[in-house]
């Protein structure tokens, strides 16, 4: 570790430093020339590299080559250019203190106000299929150096390394130099920028690397393997050994869960979920807008049918489903989603696996909800909406698929699970375990309500007629709470409906109680110690019930 071992005992301050002298070395060479016009009509003397350098000069621009600064020609290939004490000193130099200005004048190496980098393509390289050598000649070295030297020492080098930010220095220039508010914003981008790169390339190792060597290794025709470190067995678990999370701050959200909590979204590259959603009209999305949303969608995209999910506080309050024949089928599964609990329904998010139609849009303008989510909009639903002030319209990307890893932040760590992508729904595999076999319409809400169960926070209770929910109980400590709130929801439509349970009855009260109600038929796990006393209480009071074998909780 390096550093400064005491504070120096005088700063001069520098807020705004005049740019004379500007590194520039970028791949990307989008609006390259018109910052180089920019700066040599201002007087500033250009250092560059290879190609950049090539570049600059063949529009008739002055540039001094980096092998002229460092008295080294490039070599290896272009590997090693800019690592030269003749170019970092340069950069790294604190001219607020005069001992290093007086050092600089010793060595006789001249300072970098503005240094302009962007890295080698590795992402680019990555996705376009390249064998693993070409991708790992994209690994930038030195570009990351002057980066992160140049971020550092912020207090006197401007570091650019997005052409977004030419204009706001060719301002600056303009203006008479960098302000240090520049500066601080414009290092802040480019630890950002280093810190993505490297976790990119970090990722493309975790998923590539061992197994090219391995490849490589068994090539040979040798009877060797290659052993993993401390002499572990080789994981064949679906979580790399590090995770490398490439996400990138796409919105300061106004807070978060409360007023009081600053909160931001960040995007991952390649996403194509909730946080891709184009926001076609309304307030900016809150924090708990988007929880919401992301909570409805996943419940609505839980059914290949036209099917609507209204959820309030990340737990649907209606679920349901229409036929895809059936006329306006979407605008139809809504109006059985909000029957289910138009109380709670009031100020819900909305999501459609379907596009909304105008008849749907006319329901909806009549009750106050704050998101409604959807792959698609007709126009005329849009033109209608968009007169509510208050409602946000999401449409998603048209490849909506969730992430195959699900994580959870904990302290001082994360969880990381598969995505509950379990999609065998279908009551085929399902065990009789009480009761007569019930007719196809049963079974089709069977199958309905043990889909729709999945999206309820544990512990989980819900009951289902026609393909819609009549009653949800979710989120309670026990079970049997859980059943006296799907039941009250429910009221007279209790009678004649069926019931699933995300996990099973660990006893028969939970069961009694929607029994009591006038359950017709049950869909649960089992595997309970007690579950001869549940199926006891299902025979005793001749109600048809199911295992599954599988749960489905949801914390």
């Amino acid at each position: 570790m390096s550093g400064h071992t005491n504070a120096p005992s005088s700063y001069r301050d520098r807020d705004q430093v005049v740019i004379e002298r500007a590194l520039i070395s970028v791949s990307d060479k989008t609006g390259l020339l018109g910052l180089a016009a920019s700066l040599k009509a201002d007087g500033v003397e250009i250092v560059s590299t290879g190609s950049t350098a090539a570049t600059i000069r063949a529009a008739g621009y002055d540039v001094t080559d980096v092998s002229a600064v460092t008295g080294f020609p490039e070599s290896l290939d272009g590997r090693v250019k800019t690592l030269h004490p003749g170019v970092h000193a340069g950069i790294l130099a604190d001219l607020r203190l005069e001992s290093h200005e007086a050092q600089l004048h010793e060595l006789g190496i001249k300072a970098f106000q503005l240094v302009v980098v962007n890295l080698y393509p590795f992402v680019e390289t990555v996705e376009s299929g390249a064998e693993p050598a070409d991708v790992i000649e994209q690994i930038d070295i030195g570009g990351p150096a002057l980066v992160r030297a140049s971020a550092k020492n912020h207090a006197n080098v401007a570091i650019v390394v997005d052409p977004a930010s030419y204009g706001e220095i060719i301002e600056a220039v303009a203006a008479g130099g960098s302000t240090l508010k520049l500066r601080q914003k414009l290092a802040s981008l480019a630890f950002e920028h280093t810190a993505d790169y490297d976790l990119s390339v970090s990722a493309w190792f975790t998923e590539n690397v061992y197994d090219q060597w391995q490849d490589d290794v068994e090539a040979l025709g040798e009877d060797v393997t290659f052993e993993a470190a401390d002499d572990e067995e080789e994981d064949e678990s679906p979580f790399p050994a590090g995770l490398g999370i490439e996400v990138t701050r796409d919105a300061i959200l106004r807070y978060g869960e409360n007023s009081h909590q600053a909160a931001a979204l960040y995007v991952g590259e390649g996403g194509r979920g909730i946080a891709q959603a184009r926001q076609l009209h309304g307030k900016d999305m809150s924090y708990n807008n988007y929880v919401d949303a992301d909570a409805a969608v996943r419940a609505a995209f839980d059914f290949s049918e036209p099917a609507v999910a209204i959820v309030k506080h990340a737990n649907p309050c209606g679920i349901a489903i229409a036929k895809p024949n059936a006329p306006d089928a979407i605008a139809s599964a809504h109006l059985r989603a909000h029957a289910c609990d138009p109380i709670s329904a009031f100020g819900g998010v909305i999501a459609a696996n379907r596009v909304v139609t105008f008849d749907m849009a006319q329901t909806i303008s009549e009750i106050f909800t704050e998101v409604l989510v959807a792959p698609g909009f007709e126009p005329a639903a849009v033109e209608l909406l968009t007169k509510k002030k208050n409602i946000r319209l999401l449409e998603l990307p048209a490849d909506y698929e969730r992430s195959s890893l699900e994580l959870h932040q904990i302290s001082g760590g994360l969880l990381v699970q598969e995505t509950d992508s379990f999609e065998d729904f279908s009551s085929a595999g399902w065990t009789l375990v009480a009761g007569p076999e019930v007719d196809d319409f049963m079974r089709a809400d069977l199958e309905f309500a043990w889909k729709s169960c999945r999206s309820v926070k544990s512990n989980a209770i819900l009951l289902a007629h026609a393909g819609a929910s009549v009653g949800v109980g979710m989120g309670q400590v026990n079970r049997v709470d859980s059943c006296h709130l799907a039941v009250s929801r429910a009221g007279e439509r209790a009678e004649g409906s069926v019931a699933a349970s995300d996990a099973f009855f660990p006893f028969a009260d939970g069961l009694e109680v929607l029994l009591e109600a006038g359950i017709a038929a049950v869909v649960q796990p089992g595997g309970s110690v007690r579950d001869p006393e549940v199926i006891a209480a299902a025979t005793a009071a001749g109600v048809s019930m199911y295992f599954t074998g599988e749960r489905h909780f949801f914390h």
